[in-house]
């Protein structure tokens, strides 16, 4: 099978458990309990049984078991029914079905646009200025 490295496909069933930093540069599924970071510039796939306490820094996930972290995606967070996520998500797009739990902040930038400034007061305007009684 001559296919180029980007391209595998890996698997870590159920019965894993992990501590420490996992980095890959393809695909990954990852079904099992990881104490630690995931690193890739490839796609997470986490299966119903996952279980991540720890910070997630990828091109892209699919979110199918739990996570206690914050979650960082260059392109894409999905995140399916039943799914539980207690953390902060940071990505260019993101997807959440209906059912999942979702305990965070979010922010979503799929043009990387920088936040604007309000508008200033035009001249001869006063900021309206609150006032105490």
């Amino acid at each position: 099978m001559n296919s180029p490295a980007n391209s595998a496909k890996n698997v870590l069933n159920s019965d894993v458990e992990i501590k420490g930093t996992l980095r890959f540069p393809g695909e990954l599924t990852f079904d099992g309990k990881l104490d630690g970071e995931i690193h890739t510039e490839g796609t997470l796939n986490l299966g119903d049984n996952a279980i991540v306490k720890g910070n997630l820094n990828v091109n892209s996930v699919i979110v199918r078991g739990k996570i206690n972290g914050n979650v960082a995606a260059k392109d894409k967070i999905e995140i399916k029914t039943r799914a539980e996520l207690f953390g902060d998500v940071r990505a260019a797009k993101l997807v959440i079905e209906e059912g999942v739990t979702f305990v965070g902040k979010s922010e979503v930038n799929p043009n990387k646009v920088a936040p604007t400034p309000p508008p200033a007061p035009r001249p001869g305007e006063a900021a309206a200025l609150p006032t105490k009684k």
